[in-house]
């Protein structure tokens, strides 16, 4: 039987029960949370990703927090049984509570030694993304939408008998769902064979009284071919910004960014951003590019575990090691020259050449 709890809600998008999401076998629906202090000092760090994956009958979720330079990640997957209204995995679980504000992370996970209860609540209204297409010859590699959500945090994380809340912590949720590769590679490699490429940055930040969205996938030439800009204050409508450019510096033998400039706008109506890293904290993670926690993959009716990672000793050379988010302290400068302090992340990944960067193939560093 193909009938489950989603049926009984009007959020149907095709003739089918909710169990079928389309003929894709990488249709995905996606959360993401981060969150992070902004008092000067405090360091710490959190992020979850949940993941349902209709053809593959998989559900998987990952919650990391980041304290004294190691990142504590707890992997959970399970058979997802056709129902996509539970959203649970394991010791991971979310709730929404208000849809487009309000929603709830637990984590009840003692024998790893975490355990989590924490609430976001959005700052404004979520922006939506331009969509995103990406093919690669015929094959559609991504076909999905995004929203985002920056907002604040109560509640507290423990980890291995310490707990810290989070009352006042900062951050941006997430929520995607479409086409984008999951679960194990298809084993049939494209004809003509392509070189990898793929440059992504996308940079969520949190001052006293505004948000400030940019995203950027670039092509080899560093073109973009998705890019929005978006100033949001609290209280008050989201300002568009049409003209908007990123300048890395790049830490050398890496593809990490040392320090960042994003330019917003034009005259009047101009932002700069600037960007200082604190540290790395790596998506492998979240299951983005790990070899054993990767989105979909199968693990049996349920699995979890445990790892930690410490960031001095990761090797960035790696390719699963390239996907980050940097915690940054930024600050902002408007054209009358006022000046922005908060904090927030520049996620990057640049796999392949970025001529701007001055990458020219699969996996070169910066001199």
């Amino acid at each position: 039987m193909a009938l489950s709890k989603g049926d009984d809600y009007p959020i149907h998008q095709t003739p089918e029960p909710v169990a079928y999401a389309g003929t894709d076998r990488n249709f995905y629906d996606r959360y993401f949370f981060n969150g992070y202090s902004t008092e000067p000092g405090n360091t710490s760090f959190f992020a979850a990703a949940f993941g349902v994956y209709p053809h593959l009958n998989i559900a998987d979720a990952a919650f990391v927090v980041v304290r004294n330079g190691v990142e504590t990640a707890l992997h959970a997957s399970r058979c997802l049984n056709m129902e996509r209204m539970d959203l649970a995995v394991g010791p991971v679980r979310i709730e929404v509570v208000e849809p487009l504000r309000k929603l709830r992370m637990i984590v009840d996970a003692p024998d790893h030694g975490l355990s989590a209860d924490i609430v976001f609540t959005g700052r404004s209204a979520p922006i939506e993304e331009p969509r995103f297409i990406r093919r690669i010859g015929p094959r559609t590699l991504m076909d999905y939408t995004r929203l985002t959500q920056n907002g604040r945090y109560q509640g507290w994380i423990e980890l291995d008998g310490v707990r810290e809340p989070v009352d006042g912590f900062v951050g941006t949720r997430d929520r995607s769902w479409g086409v984008r590769p999951v679960g194990l590679r298809d084993p049939q490699a494209l004809a003509p064979a392509a070189p990898p490429q793929f440059f992504w940055l996308w940079s969520p930040c949190n001052f006293e009284s505004a948000s400030l969205f940019f995203h950027s996938n670039d092509d080899a030439a560093g073109l973009p071919w998705n890019r929005r800009a978006v100033w949001a204050p609290d209280n008050a409508p989201l300002q568009e910004i049409e003209h908007a450019a990123a300048q890395l510096n790049w830490k050398s033998g890496t593809r990490h960014a040392t320090s960042a400039t994003v330019t917003l706008g034009e005259g009047s109506q101009r932002l700069e951003a600037t960007f200082t890293p604190i540290y790395n904290f790596f998506m492998l993670g979240l299951g983005y590019g790990h070899p054993k926690w990767a989105h979909g993959l199968n693990h049996g009716e349920l699995a979890v575990e445990r790892e930690d990672i410490v960031l001095d000793d990761v090797d960035v050379r790696q390719q699963q090691h390239l996907h980050v988010q940097a915690l940054c302290d930024v600050s902002c400068r408007d054209a009358q020259g006022r000046v922005h302090h908060g904090r927030g992340v520049l996620e990057q990944l640049a796999l392949g050449p970025h001529a701007p960067s001055g990458f020219k193939s699969t996996l070169d560093f910066a001199p």
